[in-house]
């Protein structure tokens, strides 16, 4: 897929082209041609791609197509370089004598622009010739025109809307396996009793026990439960330190005083102590590892109350031996029925008909649901891909012609893996890279959403269109992955939203074997020795305990830091001294304490994450990175940011805050960062959380901010609300506003917004509030609405039940009045309340007709409450 690598260099050049002119003078015209003959040799690419695909393609051919992913990173690499020297120019053209500037400067500019024209007419010769040889070797220049997906892709898909696909929890044929286990778990013995489900790869272990899990019967006949997913690289204490966490947040309790730096010992003397009355259910999730029932089970006691444990594992000798205790199960599951897979195919690419396969559709249907063999996840994953074609007979032979080759006669893990891989050769170009990044993180890692759109972003992946911001465009690639069944929805918010999403693992192998198509290199223990390539994008996971510091690519342009216990001082200076080109830098929950100034050489830096690191602060050379775009310190602790900060005008993100983990929720709980003056600068910003209201004119430079999807500050005073309402009004895209005042009593001035950004979907206010602003029943697409200390005097409930989105509710301590009325036809679309330290409601009534769709009611700390009533 080197075509990948040079789409993104075409898309590179062209908008350098646009943007730097000034700085390309003299090179303008090579760096043109070379954009055109990458143009050009891009339309051999998809015949190669399609003789890879079909294993019809030399070595010859294959080294041809080496080389021009190559080339084309070079061409990038050259361009880039070039900018970045004449941008260190500029930067010391300041600080000089405008005469001294003009002899000094003209002098080395000619001799760069020299070398680098020299080079570039270079590469523009090679690319010549390996256009002439793709000719030689055969290659068709198809054109890169819209294939019948890219087409149908153009239609938006509004990312704020569900995307239509199949959820993993609609598959069907599980009927009876999870009728089955759920009267084991509730109807069967006091004694403990451990299940080990176990099935190949794709057949829907996971998908079986998580609706056993989630099913209205079990989840109320358990006081405690936690669902882990183990892996490959699994730490027992992280295993541990999950299922009290889990048992904890179920249960609405705070963990105890330095249970975050307990060690497995304590951890496990805490888990039996807790489990002691409690009856328990925990799912561990993909075991691979045969040791690990003989280190885990002594954590969870035998107390006669029904406590169950469930373990699924692609191998039988996982299991816990039936021969070790009569309470351990074995259930094995088989492939699906012929009736039953067809049943799914038909789900997932005749949703339009209702799920019924159309008379002429039903013999080619046959034919492909008789070659997936009974697997889920084939026949998911192909129907993804006929789920995405014109419902034309004709058609669907000539995909099912190029897809029989990749069948074989036994439905052996290879041939399934064949199967999934043919799912990926589908995807549009654009779509491709996006879903190799997927590789960057380990198996069975569950990613958050946001984070990894940010990152394709920073990448390059992700195309502008017109009319749509980048996130919005990123979401959409999301969505069409998922709606090909190629990505697993793994969370979502209380609104619906994705937030957390993963790869099959057996779709996470066939990653794996492609990552070098975009020179991709993940650095772990097991494979560190063969660290010799140049990568332009690492990988450094599975706690690498060896020399990063040996790791001295300079060409390497992306950085993840994923589950490692040390990173070296020396190796952090080597990525920002020597990494000239880096464009990401993720140390997302790396054990690191500081940034060196050296981070201000990054000149063309996109993407920098500290985010669960113990950096305290920043360095002022933070103010170089004039590319920076995503800038993430959540719970890290920099409490204040520098004066520089306001120089970096290409800033779309920038979180940070922290919340105090080992404390009961208050308002000091949270923390916010301090931002200087300065901030109005940052007219790209689209998220800005949490910033404390530090002064009048940083509230009122917020006005400035203009493109702001996201906005949170704390510690507003009384006297400085009417300013923030003045600059919220000029928020126009606003979608999500939290305002928390300096303490519970202070109380938030906020009544002067006559009109509310309109497309407002969640509100969280943190503070006093002497009446109830007029503009929130205005908030037509208002979804979630959090008061936290309002202590109104007057039933909010009037006002709110007419909000026609409103899904979620929380009142915590937000009403002091002794009843409060949910009136019938109001509330239509609630599905979450939570009401609590209500301390003076003695009387809740809900009339027929009230919170039609209530899924969650939480009533807590209301000491008052002697009724309840409905009418």
């Amino acid at each position: 897929m080197a075509e990948s690598a040079v789409s993104l260099v075409i898309q590179n050049l062209g908008l350098l082209l646009i943007t730097e002119a000034k700085l390309l003078k003299g090179i303008h015209e090579e760096v043109t041609s070379i954009k055109l003959e990458m143009e050009m040799i891009q339309s051999f690419l998809k015949d190669a791609d399609i003789r890879a695909e079909k294993d019809d393609m030399s070595n010859v051919a294959k080294t041809w197509v080496k080389q021009v992913r190559e080339e084309a990173y070079h061409a990038k690499d050259v361009t880039d370089e070039y900018i970045l020297h004449f941008a260190k120019q500029s930067h010391r053209q300041k600080r000089c004598f405008y005469f001294l500037q003009k002899v000094f400067h003209f002098t080395i500019n000619l001799k760069a622009r020299h070398e680098i024209a020299s080079e570039i007419r270079g590469i523009n010769r090679i690319l010549k010739d390996i256009r002439k040889s793709g000719e030689r070797y055969g290659f068709n220049a198809i054109e890169q025109g819209r294939s019948s997906i890219e087409a149908k892709s153009d239609k938006w898909n509004d990312p704020q809307m569900a995307s239509p696909f199949l959820e993993e929890a609609e598959v069907v044929g599980i009927e009876s396996h999870r009728d089955e286990l759920i009267s084991w778990l509730i109807e069967g013995p006091s004694n403990r009793m451990v299940f080990s489900v176990i099935g190949i790869g794709g057949l829907g272990k996971t998908t079986l026990v998580k609706k056993v899990y989630l099913n209205y019967k079990v989840v109320p006949h358990f006081d405690c439960c936690a669902w882990i997913t183990v892996s490959h690289s699994y730490k027992m204490e992280e295993v541990l330190r999950d299922v009290l966490q889990q048992f904890y947040k179920a249960r609405k309790e705070f963990a105890p005083m330095g249970f975050y730096t307990m060690k497995v010992t304590s951890l496990i003397e805490e888990l039996k102590h807790y489990l002691r009355e409690q009856r328990y259910i925990v799912i561990f999730d993909d075991v691979w590892d045969k040791e690990f029932w003989e280190c885990i089970k002594y954590s969870f006691p035998e107390n006669d109350k029904g406590n169950r444990i469930i373990i699924t594992t692609r191998n039988e000798d996982v299991a816990p031996p039936r021969s070790e205790s009569h309470d351990y199960y074995v259930y094995k599951l088989s492939p699906l029925p012929f009736e039953k897979a067809f049943e799914l195919f038909c789900k997932k690419v005749f949703k339009c008909e209702g799920g019924q396969c159309p008379p002429e559709f039903i013999d080619i249907s046959f034919g492909i649901v008789e070659k997936c063999g009974g697997i889920p996840l084939a026949i998911v994953a192909i129907g993804g891909v006929f789920s995405t074609k014109a419902k034309v007979v004709s058609e669907w032979h000539k995909v099912l012609d190029s897809l029989s080759s990749e069948f074989e006669i036994n439905y052996c893990l290879r041939s399934i893996a064949r199967i999934l891989a043919f799912s990926y050769h589908d995807l549009p170009y654009y779509l491709k890279a996006c879903f190799l990044y997927f590789g960057m993180f380990p198996k069975d890692c569950a990613i958050n959403c946001a984070r990894l759109t940010r990152l394709w972003i920073a990448e390059g992946f992700v195309k502008e269109k017109k009319g749509h911001t980048l996130e919005d465009v990123a979401q959409d690639y999301l969505n069409q992955l998922i709606q090909r069944s190629l990505i697993q929805v793994d969370k979502r918010d209380f609104i619906g939203r994705i937030r957390n999403c993963r790869v099959h693992d057996m779709m996470h192998e066939v990653i794996l074997s492609r990552l070098e198509e975009l020179n991709f290199n993940l650095v772990s223990m097991l494979n560190f020795s063969n660290f010799k390539r140049v990568a332009r994008r690492l990988s450094i996971q599975n706690n690498v305990n060896t020399c990063l510091q040996n790791i001295t690519n300079s060409q390497t342009c992306s950085i993840l830091i994923l589950g490692v216990d040390e990173v070296p001082n020396s190796f952090l200076s080597t990525c920002f001294a020597n990494f000239k080109l880096m464009k990401i830098m993720d140390c997302e929950g790396a054990p690191i304490d500081y940034i060196p100034k050296e981070v201000g050489n990054l000149f063309h830096l996109r993407y920098l994450s500290l985010r669960d690191t113990k950096v305290q602060m920043l360095p002022k050379s933070i103010g170089k990175l004039h590319n920076l775009e995503t800038l993430d310190l959540k719970h890290s602790l920099v409490a204040e940011l520098p004066v520089e900060i306001s120089g970096l005008h290409k800033l779309r993100y920038l979180v940070a805050y922290n919340q105090n983990k080992d404390t009961q929720f208050n308002i000091n709980s949270f923390h916010g960062v301090k931002i200087p003056n300065g901030i109005g600068l940052l007219k790209s910003l689209q998220k800005l959380s949490l910033i404390e209201a530090s002064s009048a004119t940083l509230i009122t430079e917020l006005g400035s901010l203009s493109h702001l999807k996201k906005l949170a500050i704390c510690k507003l005073k009384k006297e400085n609300g009417m300013d923030l309402c003045t600059a919220i009004q000029k928020m126009s895209h606003l979608r999500s506003l939290g305002v928390l005042a300096t303490s519970e009593e202070e109380v938030l001035n906020l009544q002067s917004l006559p009109s509310p950004p309109p497309l407002l979907q969640t509100l969280f206010l943190l503070g006093k509030l002497e009446k109830f602003p007029k503009w929130i029943p205005k908030l037509k697409s208002m979804a979630s609405l959090i008061l936290y200390w309002s202590k109104l005097m007057k039933d909010p409930l009037k006002v709110l039940q007419a909000l026609p989105n409103l899904m979620s509710l929380w009142l915590y301590d937000g009403y002091k009045g002794e009843q409060l009325h949910f009136e019938g036809g109001g509330f239509q679309k609630l599905k979450f309340l939570q009401l609590r330290y209500l301390a003076g409601l003695n009387r809740l009534i809900i009339d027929e007709g009230a919170l039609p769709l209530l899924q969650k009611l939480l009533i807590a700390e209301c000491p008052q409450l002697k009724e309840l009533a409905s009418s």
